[in-house]
């Protein structure tokens, strides 16, 4: 069997006003401290992909309008809810105060595996994702409700941000949508 690739035109995607109409799944991410721009615009570009309810920007990741996010995202934040927080305690203790239940993503002592997750469906989850380099930091862990692990086996000890928003996304979105 031959496979024909889909032109964009054929897949049926909804434009900028639907989308902004819809319902969204009850997934919040929340991004501490990341540096990379290209990092963000990629992780917009995939809560979009997902129907994510909200990204939150926190500390020192940088916001749009900013070309190198928009270089990533290719229009994504426009279609995704964001907001900015100076400060990630603070998304975190709105967010749990909304009765979302937050996750950080990390590598940790008593961490739930990924495949092991468990959510319920009337459930809204937020998951954390920190700094390229340091991660997501101790006492925003501290204040999460869980940690998710990625497991990994080879010789590196992490994967790139926008690779592991990707994984857990996908993940929380098949919760909620399939």
């Amino acid at each position: 069997m031959k496979h024909r690739k889909l032109e964009n035109s054929e897949l049926d995607r909804p434009d900028l006003d639907a989308v902004q109409a819809m319902e969204r799944y009850p997934i919040h991410v929340v991004l501490d401290n990341i540096r990379s721009l290209n990092n963000i615009g990629s992780v917009f570009r995939t809560a979009d992909a997902f129907m994510a309810a909200h990204l939150h920007l926190c500390g020192i990741t940088a916001k749009p309008p900013h070309r190198d996010i928009h270089k990533t995202a290719l229009g994504a934040t426009e279609s995704v809810p964001w907001t900015y927080h100076p400060d990630t305690h603070q998304a975190i203790k709105q967010l749990k105060d909304q009765g979302v239940k937050v996750w950080a993503v990390e590598q940790a002592e008593g961490a739930t595996l990924l495949q092991n997750w468990d959510t319920a469906p009337d459930q809204g989850v937020a998951l954390v994702f920190g700094n390229e380099v340091k991660g997501v930091a101790q006492d925003i862990v501290d204040l999460c409700d869980g940690v998710l692990e990625i497991p990994q086996h080879g010789i590196k000890h992490s994967l790139n941000i926008s690779v592991s928003a990707g994984m857990v996304l996908w993940e929380a979105f098949k919760r909620y949508a399939l």
